[in-house]
């Protein structure tokens, strides 16, 4: 089950008209595409999305899960959007209230199916993972829950995050949630191995004690952590969570270095997506690229320097890009320089708009700055 129907408010302007799973990442791919492409490898076949916000731009990415062999006769995609019940049934229906509560309101579903193992998946986290060797462990250890864990990223706060502790034998003897003074650098990656049976038992009798469930972290990871069956699986590879503009930004800039490509380029575990048939890259003579992505369909005429141009951009001749993100169909005019900045799809980047970038910009000259067709956030201000 992969929870995709969250706002993502921190990614400001980004998620005013799409989904946050399908924002464009890395130029050719949507965050989402990480979690279905490691469910296509790791062999699961019964894979559910759990939508809720701005689930039309969801559904056309989703393409009944043909990019990654979904689209089946029997198993395969299923789409669980909101929906409503009758007022005289205590099951509450509509949008759900955190993660926790999205699967609540599924349980009817989940108990048709009658799962022995449901692994829960966030769609907005960045890595390469066979989820066999989670529930493996999960097995091993007979677990309510097996979390996978890694250790802090650099450059990352241990408070967005539910941070944990261990023993020896990898059980997880503490868990604090979001906390304001982390006492550990082990955080969960939002990758969960439950005992479905315990799961389902655990969330009705959440929900008979309180008002409402909201996020794992709150009160369901807690509790099976108290009862002493929560373990971890620890996983020591390449994974971040780009919940935020910092993070968005940050992460799609480290594939530009050599060490960090292999994400893309195994071809033993490959990125899938859904994208459009497009010509090849034109890169006309005055063009001078460095260090960069470049996808089908842009026309580079100018200076593209450290920087991640998706399909369609087009750079006039005598612009200059560095250290930015460029998403699908932007154009950057003749003249214009811009620097530590994310152009929102379809929007030309005008001398006029330029000067209004640095000006948002203003004291801070490491701010990284989203530029959409009608307004111009620094990621400053979306964190106050």
């Amino acid at each position: 089950m992969i929870l995709a129907g969250g706002v993502g408010g921190r990614l400001g302007l980004l998620t005013e008209k799409r989904a946050k799973p399908v924002i464009p990442f890395a130029g050719n791919y949507r965050l989402i595409d990480f979690s279905l492409s490691n469910c296509l490898h790791s062999k699961l076949t019964d894979v559910w999305v759990v939508e809720q916000y701005e689930l039309h731009s969801l559904n056309e990415h989703l393409s009944n899960g043909r990019p990654w062999d979904l689209d089946r006769t029997r198993g395969g995609l299923l789409v669980l959007p909101p929906f409503e019940k009758r007022e005289n049934n205590d099951d509450k229906g509509g949008f759900a209230e955190g993660n926790a509560d999205a699967i609540l309101r599924h349980r009817d579903l989940i108990e048709q199916f009658d799962p022995d193992i449901l692994i829960v998946l966030s769609a907005d986290h960045v890595y390469k993972f066979d989820y066999r060797d989670a529930i493996e462990t999960h097995l091993e250890k007979k677990a309510s829950v097996t979390m996978v864990t890694t250790r802090l990223p650099e450059g990352e706060d241990a408070s967005r995050f539910g941070v944990v502790e261990v023993n020896k034998a990898g059980r997880i003897t503490k868990f604090d949630y979001k906390p304001d003074e982390p006492q550990s650098d082990l955080i969960t990656t939002e990758i969960f191995v439950y005992d479905a049976r315990i799961l389902l038992e655990t969330l009705k009798e959440l929900n008979k004690k309180q008002d409402s469930i909201k996020d794992y972290g709150h009160e369901l990871v807690p509790h099976l952590v108290k009862k002493g069956s929560a373990f971890e699986h620890r996983f020591n590879g390449y994974w971040r969570d780009v919940g935020t503009i910092e993070t968005y930004w940050r992460s799609q800039i480290d594939f530009l270095d050599d060490k960090e490509k292999f994400i893309f380029d195994d071809e033993d575990w490959q990125i899938l997506t859904l994208s459009e048939q497009r010509a090849p890259a034109f890169i006309h003579k005055s063009a001078e690229i460095k260090n960069s992505l470049v996808v089908n369909g842009s026309r580079i005429y100018g200076k593209v320097s450290r920087s991640i141009l998706s399909a369609g951009v087009i750079i006039e001749k005598g612009a200059e890009v560095v250290d930015s993100i460029i998403l699908p169909q932007a154009v950057v005019e003749a003249g214009v320089k811009i620097k530590r900045a994310i152009i929102d799809a379809e929007v030309r980047l005008t001398r006029a708009k330029a000067e209004k970038v640095e000006a948002v910009r203003g004291k801070d000259k490491n701010a990284i700055i989203i530029v959409g067709k009608r307004k111009i956030q620094s990621s400053k201000d979306i964190e106050k």
